[in-house]
């Protein structure tokens, strides 16, 4: 399973989106964190979210295909659409990343 993904789902005219990434934490400590976010396509996220921490890439994957296995089950379909809000997530990374040097 990839890194980066994109999940749409079209309802009443309206395409909603959820683009997922696996990022690893800072301070190089192995853990790892799920990424999403979430909105109308065409427009900013409406949600940023994470999961985790987890405990190395493979763990973050597995729990990110258990996710998306999920959604398919609500009527969402992997998009082979390029990922747009990466710069949204990239952000909220960073402000994870700063409450967890907090909390150290």
């Amino acid at each position: 399973m990839p890194r980066n993904l994109c999940l749409t789902r079209q309802c009443l005219g309206l395409v909603t989106r959820i683009e997922c990434a696996i990022r690893p934490l800072a301070g190089d400590n192995g853990l790892w964190t799920l990424l999403f976010a979430a909105g109308m396509t065409g427009e900013q996220p409406s949600t940023l979210k994470s999961e985790g921490p987890f405990a190395g890439p493979v763990v973050a994957q597995h729990m990110l295909q258990a996710i998306v296995d999920n959604l398919t089950l609500c009527g969402y379909e992997l998009a082979r659409d390029p990922q747009i809000w990466c710069l949204h997530l990239q952000a909220y990374l960073r402000q994870l990343n700063a409450r967890h040097e907090q909390l150290a």
